[in-house]
């Protein structure tokens, strides 16, 4: 008799692979450079005997206003960041030579210590070089001009970084013993002798961390032992040609694959120099070293050719895949946007500067999880999902070598064949789902059941019947997974965290769209109603909570690990007290294992502003734009160039902005909020260009505090038109836009200010 279950489509198969070399510990943070309680082995890094996922931000303390650090370090934190990265840019600190500052917004030894201080680790990427889209790739123009071979052992060049790493070694004195770990130049790809030389170097200035790194992609040679191999991965990127279609480098990352190298990532500075990217080198991570990014997408920059705009979806499934594809260490680059300091000639690369591409001269926004403006883009919700699972589980998952499954997709363009892999010790794990990518959007994957086979012969298979996976699904469902004496066999309900307790408490997400089938060992699956109360399994309660709540979700681990929702902005330091930024009232959720219930968070508000709060701005025409702007203003290197300063200022249209008195008050940090379309927009305070932006459909938001509004102030709005023929490249929905049009596209669509306050918990 044929029965039901013989007639559904065979599972999709996974068999546990093992550890492919045995656990062995380098020198490196073993042998030197010792810091108590850290050890560094082939697998993971550890703390005290256990394993941890570092999840490291890049944050450009010289590019953020020194009064809002301590917000945006608490920001990362509540991000589920625990480790902050930023490039030293010798430019910044030392545009002239005799004029070198380690003081105000550059002090970077007070950086370190307020990173400290809120409970998160260091590393400081020193360089000399570093790029970041800084001009010269951060080398000031009188080293870039001064007759030497850069970024070689060259003599003459090693004596000017000799003299910088001196400086920042006299900045930092006594502050080494708390840096995790220092990061030696960037992107170099045949020189790793070089390497080693800066590595020396840098010790004699009196700088050194147990961990030592570089970036591998690109096939880089790097010097083994010395430094741990760091990779990256974009969805997309400025510094391919306008008109080519979405690259294969970037497609890539978003499947599983045991693959790290990325040759795509790098492509504008070796085209600016001429080099090919390094052959022969590992396209996987040394046997020496953990699997490690430094520089997954965060988001993604803006030239003025080429203008991506990632989504929430297309940078948490990258970071998501890393995770299955074994990732020891996610380091995201960038996680906090910021402005460049104005300087002499520009701070940002150019077509000036030889560089293939025209960077906005003060905005580095970079879409990030935290913005130019330090609001949260819908990353940071789809990120610290992630990183609350990593704290809660990191510890399991660090010794869980990844396994791919049986059938694989055939190549970047499969948009069929499920993408999906296991993290397992053979005993336990988690499986991973990813069916998501931007551009060439997937549809429902069919009747999917799972087949996961693990040491000793042990079969699970799930769920109980046949689902359907709708495109946009990041799941992390867990496998064999224990709690005290109660064991999960499997559950198609993604998992955040397990919350303390007399009876501890594991939370899950729904999916959207498929049940959520919870199973313990030995007994039949159970279909949860997603809901805010848990339902007891054994001696584990399990609360699964709505698909809809994901982005409102929030994971406090010190000092005690709580579970909060709020569709409000939470930040916290090393004390795990929330604070709260709100444009009104603010609700927040606090579950209590206790109770098995949510109440809701008392929060003490802050001082809001006098009298009543309008939204309104009005924007004056002062001076129409041109009638007719250029399609091109010239090109370098074959990519289209961005007007000069001067052409800009001909062609512009200027607005007048009137802002509602209480703007200007301390109090209410006020948000201006600019939606528009055109080519090229700057706002200037009295004359001033406080930052700018290359349009691609977002909403422009600029922190009026930060920029140095006052109530007496002139705010003058710029925006160019875009012509209908540029060849510029825009996302799809912002270049349809531009068709409407006969000749130029320029429209503001609305411009308001919003008040965020801050509320604390008492």
């Amino acid at each position: 008799m044929t029965t039901e279950s013989t007639r559904w489509p065979e599972p999709l198969s996974v068999r546990h692979q093992g550890w492919t070399t045995p656990l062995s510990r380098p020198r490196m943070a073993n042998d030197e450079d010792v810091r108590p309680g850290l050890a560094l082995t082939n697998r993971y890094l550890s703390r005290d005997g256990v394993p941890l996922i570092p999840v490291s931000g890049e944050v450009h303390y010289s590019r953020i206003p020194r009064h809002r650090w301590a917000e945006r370090l608490r920001q990362m934190k509540a991000g589920g960041v625990t480790v902050v990265a930023s490039y030293i840019f010798w430019l910044h600190h030392a545009e002239h030579r005799d004029q070198v500052s380690f003081e105000g917004d550059l002090d970077v030894a007070a950086f370190v210590d307020l990173a400290i201080e809120t409970g998160l680790e260091v590393v400081l990427r020193i360089g000399p070089w570093v790029h970041g889209e800084s001009r010269n790739g951060g080398f000031p123009d009188w080293v870039q001009q001064a007759p030497v071979r850069h970024r070689t052992d060259d003599p003459a060049y090693l004596e000017l970084v000799r003299e910088w790493f001196g400086q920042i070694g006299a900045a930092l004195d006594g502050k080494m013993h708390t840096v995790l770990g220092i990061q030696l130049e960037n992107e170099l790809y045949d020189q790793p002798q070089h390497l080693v030389t800066l590595k020396r170097m840098a010790r004699e200035a009196g700088m050194s961390a147990p961990i030592w790194t570089a970036t591998a992609w690109g096939g880089a040679d790097l010097p083994e032992t010395e430094v741990l191999p760091l990779y990256g991965g974009y969805g997309d990127g400025f510094w391919v040609d306008a008109d080519a279609p979405w690259d294969p480098t970037f497609r890539d990352h978003y499947f599983f694959s045991h693959v790290w190298d990325d040759a795509g990532i790098g492509a504008d500075v070796r085209r600016a120099q001429a080099i090919e990217a390094a052959s022969g080198g590992p396209r996987t991570p040394s046997e020496l070293f953990p699997a490690a990014t430094c520089e997954l997408a965060g988001g993604m920059a803006t030239a003025y050719h080429r203008r991506p705009r990632p989504e929430a979806l297309d940078v948490a499934a990258i970071a998501h895949c890393k995770i299955g594809n074994g990732s020891a260490w996610q380091g995201y680059y960038m996680y906090t946007g910021g402005t460049n300091p104005p300087g002499e000639h520009g701070m940002q690369e150019s077509h000036a500067t030889g560089y293939p591409n025209d960077i906005p001269r003060l905005g580095y926004d970079f879409h990030a999880p935290i913005g130019e403006a330090g609001v949260l883009a819908g990353s940071h919700a789809e990120l610290r999902r992630q990183h609350a699972f990593l704290a809660a589980f990191g510890d399991r998952l660090a010794e869980m070598p990844s396994s791919l499954p049986a059938i694989r997709p055939t190549g970047v363009e499969d948009g069929e064949t499920l993408r999906w892999a296991l993290r397992s010790d053979g005993r336990s794990g988690f499986l991973f789902v990813a069916w998501h990518q931007p551009h060439f959007p997937l549809s429902v994957h069919e009747q999917a059941r799972f087949r996961v086979e693990l040491d000793g012969g042990e079969v699970l298979e799930f769920p109980s019947t046949p689902i359907d996976i709708p495109s946009g699904t990041l799941a992390r469902w867990p496998v064999n997974l224990a709690v005290g004496d109660t064991t999960i066999a499997w559950a198609t309900a993604t998992a955040l965290t397990l919350l303390p307790g007399s009876v501890p408490t594991l939370v899950l997400i729904a999916e959207a769209g498929i049940p959520a089938e919870v199973a313990l060992a030995g007994s039949a699956p159970v279909i949860v109603e997603p809901g805010f109360t848990p339902v007891r399994f054994g001696s584990l309660d399990v609360l699964v909570l709505p698909a809809g709540t994901a982005g409102s979700a929030w994971v406090v681990e010190q000092p005690a690990r709580r579970l909060l929702l709020s569709a409000d902005e939470l930040q916290w330091d090393a004390s795990g007290k929330v604070r709260v930024k709100a444009a009104e009232t603010p609700w927040v959720r606090v579950y209590d294992p206790a109770t098995h219930a949510f109440r809701d968070r008392d929060m003490l508000p802050s001082v809001t502003v006098s009298g009543p709060v309008s939204p309104v701005v009005t924007a004056e025409l002062v001076r129409p734009a041109a009638t007719a702007v250029p399609n091109s203003y010239g090109k370098h290197d074959g990519r289209p160039s961005a007007p000069a300063p001067d052409v800009f200022d001909e062609l512009a249209a200027v607005y007048r902005l009137t802002l509602p008195a209480w703007a200007a008050e301390p109090s209410a940090d006020a948000l201006l909020r600019i939606d528009w379309a055109g080519d090229i927009g700057e706002l200037r305070i009295d004359g001033r260009t406080v930052t700018d932006r290359f349009w691609d459909g977002s909403r422009w938001l600029v922190n009026l505090t930060d920029v140095g509004y006052h109530p007496s102030a002139e705010v003058t709005l710029h925006l160019l038109p875009l012509a209908a023929g540029s060849p510029v490249h825009v996302p799809a929905d912002s270049r349809t836009r531009l068709t409407t049009v006969d000749n130029q596209l320029l429209e503001i669509d609305a411009v308001d200010v919003q008040p965020r306050y801050t509320a604390t918990e008492h």
